[in-house]
């Protein structure tokens, strides 16, 4: 029997389809042990039309939370007064969020540039035996390190759990309510330093350099609801073409040529405004009128109405800025559009389309949600909340949800409560219900229900719940799919294959029919083979000085999509020398790694 045929029916065996080549590696994951935390720094991403796409071209969705703290006068998340971090990342991770918005202030990561980080108020930690909480965030000493190392710390954590993070300038200072304050400029520090646009600028893109080659923080947030009223003139936010300091559209422009210029592959998230002028006609600190106000309003950081005609364009394009309106229900405020019965139709009519959802309508951008939820009332509010979650689905809309954090006070959060013990370590109580609401606005598959991250190599989460980048696109994107776009299946040649969604007003439901593929069965005993592998060659592809299922997925995926290029030596697929790469090369990859003994 030849060991070629013998080698394409095992891959046969663990194939779904032959023709679109879309090969099963679930056998043998349990077999290999689970790749190293991902240090490539090869997840970087980039915006087409109103997508994210990965180095490769697959598209990828973000579905996360908030958690705040580092904006605080506290200095750090909150919290780890009462439980450890691995928990807390764990829950995280495992619950299916596969990215963090970290709100942050100015004056911390002044600090931080600085050279004298500001001290924490809010975390115990011990590295005593009898009570290990927080161990590594102690000196040697048992004192607790600074803000900046314990940021640090928490983001390295992050790779082992696959999560992603980005930051938010959430206030100039360190300031527990200061998200009240209109702008990113003009607040004195704790020490008397003045916060000015330069300064905001040069902390940020000090951080971005600092993480210019950690692909766990994909991007930053310029400035969390930049806002005022129209009438307020320089003390408020506005949107136009000018060079004025207050103009929020010119300033994230220079923001984002600076952040870029140091870190080129960062992802720039650009909130919008509260108000915008009605016309030419008006002019910015005119007094406001009931009967003819110059004013369009909308949420803070809401309103991007703007953007149609001045759109944020940084020197190196516009590959890497995303748009991130924020989103209320009625618990937050009652605003004009809540004043009817409405629905999907007239949130769209009313505010939505024209203030934020023509951005992704219109493929001009991508969209993030930066923040939204509430209160679960029974009422308005979850009706909103089921609104724009399923209209953030069935349109590929990313979004961080408000928040983990309990003790946001117009909105709570999906954390209830914790106890830490030194024997069971930290017990989350999650609020079950909202969870429950907020859960189907996850990246994950249609079938198994699993998790999908952002890491190309480490999966999201550790108890099995979640997948890696690689683990989707390899065995799960064109078989079950995901419920992207409200429920996505890709064919063989990387585009959508079959989805068929319908709404209601409070209701999403996606039905998957499954495409026919001529399909060729290959069967035969494996129980007897052997192979000799030293009469091949089996090499790193990734780069990452192993051969392990990395190297696997990356050849699968080399087959079933012709990708090609990267920062991968290709050719090392090439087990039998043949100068080609094909289907053998990736069975003997297969059993190579399933350790088939050898017998000559």
């Amino acid at each position: 029997m030849k060991l070629r045929k013998r080698l394409l029916a095992v891959l046969a065996a663990a194939t779904l389809t032959v023709t679109g080549f879309s090969t099963s590696i679930a056998t043998i994951q349990e077999n290999i042990t689970a790749a190293a935390v991902d240090d490539c720094n090869d997840d970087w991403l980039h915006a087409e039309g109103s997508r994210l796409y990965d180095s490769e071209g697959n598209e990828v969705w973000f579905t996360g939370a908030n958690w705040f703290g580092f904006n605080c006068s506290e200095n750090c998340v909150h919290y780890l007064w009462s439980a450890d971090i691995d928990d807390l990342l764990e829950e995280i991770s495992d619950r299916g969020i596969n990215i963090i918005r970290f709100p942050i202030s100015s004056e911390l990561l002044i600090s931080w540039m600085n050279g004298t980080p500001n001290e924490v108020s809010s975390v115990s930690a011990n590295n005593d035996e009898y009570y290990p909480i927080n161990v590594d965030f102690c000196n040697e000493d048992s004192s607790i390190k600074n803000s900046m190392e314990i940021f640090d710390i928490i983001i390295q954590k992050c790779k082992t759990y696959g999560l992603k993070a980005f930051v938010d300038v959430h206030s100039p200072d360190a300031n527990n309510s200061g998200h009240n304050y209109n702008l990113w400029y003009g607040k004195e520090t704790t020490d008397g330093i003045m916060v000015t646009t330069e300064l905001w600028m040069e902390s940020l893109t000090w951080l971005a350099e600092k993480y210019a080659n950690d692909d766990t923080i994909l991007g930053y947030d310029l400035k969390n609801e930049p806002h005022g009223k129209g009438q307020e003139g320089d003390e408020a936010a506005k949107w136009d073409g000018s060079t004025d300091e207050n103009n929020w559209a010119y300033a994230a422009t220079q923001c984002a040529n600076s952040i870029l210029a140091v870190n080129p592959n960062a992802l720039i998230f650009v909130e919008g405004v509260e108000q915008l002028l009605k016309s030419d006609d008006y002019y910015w600190g005119q007094p406001d009128s009931l009967t003819d106000s110059p004013y369009i309003g909308a949420w803070w950081g809401g309103n991007l109405r703007g953007v149609w005609d001045y759109p944020v364009v940084p020197d190196s394009g516009t590959s890497q800025i995303v748009y991130s309106p924020h989103d209320y229900g009625p618990s937050v405020y009652d605003q004009t559009w809540f004043d009817k019965d409405f629905t999907t139709e007239t949130l769209l009519d009313d505010y939505w389309y024209d203030t934020w959802a023509y951005i992704n309508v219109e493929d001009i951008a991508p969209l993030l949600i930066g923040e939204w939820g509430g209160y679960m009332d029974g009422a308005e509010n979850e009706k909103w909340m089921e609104l724009l979650r399923d209209y953030m689905i069935e349109n590929h809309i990313s979004h961080t949800f408000w928040c983990l954090n309990t003790n946001s006070g117009d909105t709570g959060g999906l954390w209830a409560d914790f106890a830490y013990s030194p024997d069971t370590g930290t017990t989350v109580t999650w609020e079950e219900d909202k969870y429950a609401l907020f859960e189907p606005s996850l990246w994950q598959t249609l079938e198994t229900g699993l998790y999908i991250g952002l890491d190309h190599e480490t999966s999201l989460g550790i108890n099995g719940t979640g997948l890696s980048l690689n683990e989707f696109y390899a065995s799960y994107a064109y078989t079950e799919g995901s419920n992207l776009d409200g429920g996505t299946i890709l064919s063989s040649d990387g585009t959508t294959a079959t989805t068929t969604t319908t709404s209601s007003d409070t209701t999403t439901t996606s039905t998957t029919t499954t495409t026919t593929a001529t399909t060729t069965e290959l069967t035969t005993e494996t129980s007897d083979m052997t192979i000799d592998f030293g009469d091949y060659e089996f090499r790193d592809i990734n780069r990452d000085d192993v051969v392990n299922l990395a190297d696997l997925v990356l050849l699968m995926r080399y087959l079933i999509r012709d990708i090609s290029g990267g920062d991968y030596d290709w050719e090392n697929g090439d087990v039998d020398g043949n100068g080609t790469l094909n289907g053998f090369d990736l069975a003997l990859y297969r059993q190579y790694l399933l350790q088939y003994t050898t017998e000559t």
